[in-house]
């Protein structure tokens, strides 16, 4: 089969397309064999091969070599066989070479359907070996549609799906707005490579500071460990493996620089950035920042710790609905159990009462306890033996009464729990009233205006006017 050009027109589409030239080869061999077998049927042995010195696709049938023809669509005479090839022998198999001219519009239709196809596969398959290396990266791209909530957004070769699950609440894009977004996945669709974006992933967070912050892309300052609330709240705990570099300075910048461009990028979002140490209990007091924490008890079974804060730190430490305590919790994988020194004093009141009852013990085994993680009355009635008879002064008696206290005093306690809290509730709600009584009054007493108020002050206006404007 002929073509002018043949040749020029492969290497053009392979450059156009990106394809390697072989592949467009192919596609048009398989085009020709297709169109031939819809001609001489699916059981004839038909191959093609593209002729690179004549520019020429030719088709070949391949035939048995016999001395007496049963089937003529599978077998070919000796002597027919020797004019193709004169060192044919019976039992060979030769190929015959086919007449393609024939075959007209029908080849080039199914030629023209299987290039196309073959070049879309192509070019999945490049899209995919691409940004299946840039998994992982943060990528440029432009907003171009929104299906089902889902954003579609133009990478340039390429479409991503931004789903509604990675996108941050208060963020909102229009058609051709410019967007960066985290690759989380490339699949290998049907329909071509689906790439899967974030806007929401804690990565898009540590890459947006890798980019930013010198340090991190030479290996200085490293990101140990990070936290996000998307669109509220982050947390990033930082290292530097040079004693002369400080971390969090380093990601900060000058003037705030550094982390401000960060702020940007993420549309706002409030980026806590604390020194990461191996110490757990330095780790929690830097990971509650802005509070400040007074004492750390650490249960290193559990892997948890009570965390004392002074009273007036105490709502900055648990942060708005608890978000400043449950980043910290992410941050540092430790459970954390924030708690007032009011609180605390309290519970040490309890604690003595009930060592109290061995003579000569109170505050100072009280403190002993809350040192060794036992925070309430009911983990004093659970505690082992082993641990109260540890301490000066109590033995096996002594520490089964002092248990026997603790439960007694916990049901006390929670009476007492109860009764302040009801107290608290009644007050609460007798102040809303007085104050819902007080506004209801104040509209009593506000004067009624009266009825030609409005009328008078009009017709003054009216007639005002003219006046002003004549002189």
């Amino acid at each position: 089969m002929m073509f002018q050009g043949l040749k020029r027109e492969i290497d053009q589409v392979a450059k156009d397309k990106g394809i390697d030239r072989m592949v467009i080869i192919g596609a048009l061999e398989e085009a020709l064999k297709q169109a031939a077998r819809r001609k001489y049927g699916l059981e004839r042995a038909i191959e093609a091969q593209y002729n690179q010195e004549l520019e020429e696709i030719e088709l070949f049938e391949f035939k048995m070599v016999v001395d007496a023809i049963t089937d003529p669509d599978t077998q070919i005479l000796l002597a027919d066989a020797r004019a193709d090839d004169p060192e044919a022998e019976v039992g060979d198999e030769i190929g015959v070479k086919l007449d393609t001219e024939e075959f007209g519009r029908i080849v080039a239709q199914t030629a023209k359907q299987v290039i196309i196809q073959r070049v879309r596969d192509a070019e999945r398959d490049i899209v995919y070996d691409e940004y299946q290396d840039r998994q992982g990266e943060v990528v440029n791209g432009i907003v171009r549609r929104f299906e089902k909530g889902s954003i579609i957004v133009d990478l340039g070769r390429a479409e991503a799906v931004l789903p509604v699950k990675e996108q941050v609440p208060r963020e909102n894009y229009r058609p051709n707005d410019r967007i960066r977004a985290y690759v989380t996945e490339v699949n290998k669709a049907s329909k071509g490579p689906q790439i899967i974006l974030s806007r929401a992933a804690r990565e898009l967070l540590i890459k947006c500071f890798e980019q930013e912050v010198p340090e991190m892309y030479e290996g200085i300052v490293t990101i140990e460990a990070a936290a996000r609330e998307p669109g509220g709240r982050s947390k990033i705990a930082v290292a530097s493996r040079d004693g002369d570099v400080d971390p969090v300075g380093a990601c900060v910048g000058m003037k705030g620089s550094r982390v401000q461009a960060v702020v940007q990028e993420l549309r706002g979002e409030r980026i806590d950035i604390v020194p990461w140490s191996p110490d757990p209990a330095r780790y929690v007091c830097s990971a509650l920042s802005p509070a400040a924490v007074s004492k750390v008890i650490i249960d290193e079974g559990a892997k948890s710790m009570d965390v004392i804060v002074p009273d007036d730190q105490l709502s900055l430490a648990i942060g708005r609905k608890g978000q400043n305590v449950r980043l910290a919790v992410q941050l540092t994988g430790w459970r954390i159990d924030i708690k007032s020194e009011s609180a605390m004093r309290e519970v040490a009141e309890w604690l003595a009462r009930a060592v109290g009852v061995v003579e000569g013990c109170g505050e100072p085994e009280a403190e002993i306890l809350l040192q060794q993680g036992i925070t309430s009355l009911e983990d004093l009635a659970d505690v082992a033996t082993e641990l109260l008879t540890s301490l000066p002064g109590i033995d096996e008696a002594g520490a089964a009464a002092i248990k026997a206290a603790a439960e007694e005093l916990a049901v006390e306690k929670r009476e007492e729990d109860e009764r302040r809290r009801l107290e608290e509730e009644a007050q609460r709600a007798a102040e809303e009233e007085a104050r819902l009584a007080e506004a209801s009054a104040a509209a009593e007493a506000a004067p009624e205006p009266e009825a030609g108020a409005d009328e008078n002050t009009s017709e003054a206006g009216s007639d005002a006017g003219p006046a002003e404007g004549t002189n």
